[in-house]
């Protein structure tokens, strides 16, 4: 789940009802609605489609949200919940006969009967572990030709994954160093000052011969220099606890080679036809990306509390697959069969990994999406890397070398047209990814009826698949195929733009993605209204 888990470095907790660009610019959080003519903000242009949707009438639209759980409780999301009205609330019977007991709001597949999973190994640990077991005593020069490409795999999978596990268990270190020492320095501090709030000009005017004590105030007084004398250093430490928080399920579990996390789930994870497994709680053990991601999709429009979504007349069905870790294919199949068999007409998928062990499984469930006419959207990536190179699953790509026709791959932009117009997290590619859209300093719904600003390409895709929500909603003719080739060529181009490319370097935004565009719902409503008055569009 490379792109799923918000890291330190693009996560900045909103504290204040705005954000402030690079240029001192106060930004609305509902940027990402705006429109660049009416507001000077590279938005997807929201509101100004609604304005000239007036009066036209809608259809309610099911999204699917495949990811890390959602608190359906949501003051901002329990009015746009799914729910499976065929299926009796807690009888433990499976009502509808769907293969699923009680799934009222969705299904959670990394669950089981006594519990949910909330951390999981990568599928590099999970593939490092399997090749092991058959090659860690094999000298190279008795391997047989059948092994040997198997065997070179094993090698490279072995050095990649000794190597990260030693790097983030050294950035752990660091991190767990710093925070340690300024929250002891703060805490000490305050006490001496009899504070409980320390501020710049205290520690300045804070005289001490103690070697400890100057130790504290220098080391704080550094930090200032990074916030500013105004800053405040306890949402500093804050931001600085999720680094270590992230590094440490990191360690504890992501390169873990003891870690097994199906224990709790109790199904066969070699038998990839097995369904029915998991259980009905959708919400999880840490809902906040998929809770982020359902409110910029489908926040109420309509109930004046914390944000609005994109599309105003749509449900969120709730499919818990992805953990605090790397998503099995396995589950992201069946997700994807249980979306599309209890009537989702998108699919929300912000996740990804570099492995795909078991791809074939993936494979067989986006060609059963793609021949039932379902929309799916995948965000990109959060590595910085041309995915037209580098491996990214799940992709539109299947084994046989064919392409599902119903995938759009989204990398992420921010609020304005200059060369930092492209997230420096986001993954790119002129053939692999589809467009862009907003993905920076997207304010949304986090659990227990808050908000806070994310970024990722995570929040990228749902900006791209509430549009498309938008354009299925008031165009009920249109297929999956048509809704993806108007978002193509609706985009909005910037001739010439110069932007800087993600990992370095400078290129023409044009060159980033398939379309060279950036989602864009007024274009795309005004291209189905006139496609809609040629003639009837064929399903």
């Amino acid at each position: 789940m490379k792109q799923l888990l918000s890291v330190i470095f693009f996560v900045v907790t909103a504290v204040s009802a705005f954000s402030q660009s690079s240029t001192g610019r106060s930004i609305p959080n509902d940027w990402f609605l705006r429109d660049p003519e009416q507001d000077s903000l590279q938005g997807v242009s929201a509101e100004r489609a609604y304005q000239t949707l007036k009066d036209q009438p809608s259809r309610t639209v099911i999204v699917a949200v495949i990811d890390s759980g959602v608190d359906i409780d949501h003051e901002d999301l329990k009015s746009v919940i799914w729910k499976n009205e065929d299926e009796i609330p807690d009888n433990g019977i499976d009502d509808d006969k769907n293969g699923y007991i009680d799934d009222v709001f969705g299904w959670n597949f990394i669950g089981g009967k006594n519990g949910n999973v909330d951390a999981d190994t990568y599928e590099l640990t999970r593939e490092y572990i399997r090749l092991k077991k058959k090659y860690e005593n094999v000298e190279s020069n008795k391997v047989g030709k059948k092994q040997k490409a198997e065997y070179e795999s094993y090698q490279e999978i072995k050095d990649k994954y000794e190597k990260l596990k030693a790097k983030n268990e050294q950035q752990y270190k660091l991190y767990s160093n710093i925070y340690n020492n300024i929250s002891q320095s703060i805490d000490t501090l305050k006490s001496l000052l009899q504070v409980d709030t320390i501020k710049a000009e205290d520690l300045k005017n804070f005289e001490t011969k103690d070697p400890s004590l100057l130790f504290a105030k220098g080391f704080l007084l550094n930090m200032f220099k990074n916030i500013g004398d105004d800053g405040n250093l306890e949402e500093y430490v804050a931001e600085l606890k999720e680094g270590v928080d992230y590094y440490e399920v990191i360690v504890k579990y992501g390169y873990n080679e003891s870690f097994d996390s199906r224990q709790i789930v109790g199904d066969d994870v070699n038998n990839l036809n097995e369904k029915g497994y998991g259980n009905n709680d959708v919400k999880g053990p840490d809902p906040e990306h998929g809770t982020h991601v359902s409110g910029i999709i489908a926040a109420d429009r309509k109930n004046d509390l914390g944000i609005k979504g994109i599309a105003d007349n749509v449900k969120i069905m709730v499919v818990r697959a992805v953990p605090n870790g790397d998503e099995r294919d396995k589950d992201i199949a069946n997700a994807i069969f249980y979306a599309v068999d209890n009537g989702a007409q998108i699919i929300n998928m912000s996740f990804g990994k570099s492995f795909s062990p078991q791809k074939e499984v993936v494979d067989k469930a986006v060609r059963y999406a793609e021949q039932k006419g379902v929309l799916l959207i995948h965000a990109a990536g959060n590595d910085g890397e041309d995915i037209d190179v580098e491996k990214n699953y799940p992709s539109r790509t299947y084994a046989d070398g064919k392409e599902a026709k119903n995938w759009i791959e989204v990398g992420a932009s921010a609020w304005g047209g200059d060369e930092d117009f492209v997230g420096s997290f986001s993954n790119y590619g002129k053939k692999g990814v589809s467009l862009f859209a907003p993905g920076v300093d997207i304010y949304s719904t986090v659990p227990e009826s808050k908000y806070k600003n994310q970024s990722g390409t995570s929040m990228a895709s749902p900006s791209t698949a509430g549009v498309a929500a938008l354009l299925m909603s008031y165009f009920p003719e249109l297929s999956a195929e048509q809704v993806k080739d108007i978002l193509m060529k609706s985009s909005r181009k910037f001739d010439n733009l110069t932007v800087q490319k993600p990992g370095g370097g400078r290129t023409n935004f044009n060159q980033l993605s398939a379309s060279g565009g950036l989602v864009n719902a007024y274009e795309a409503v005004k291209m189905a209204q006139g496609i809609k008055n040629q003639k009837p569009i064929n399903k």
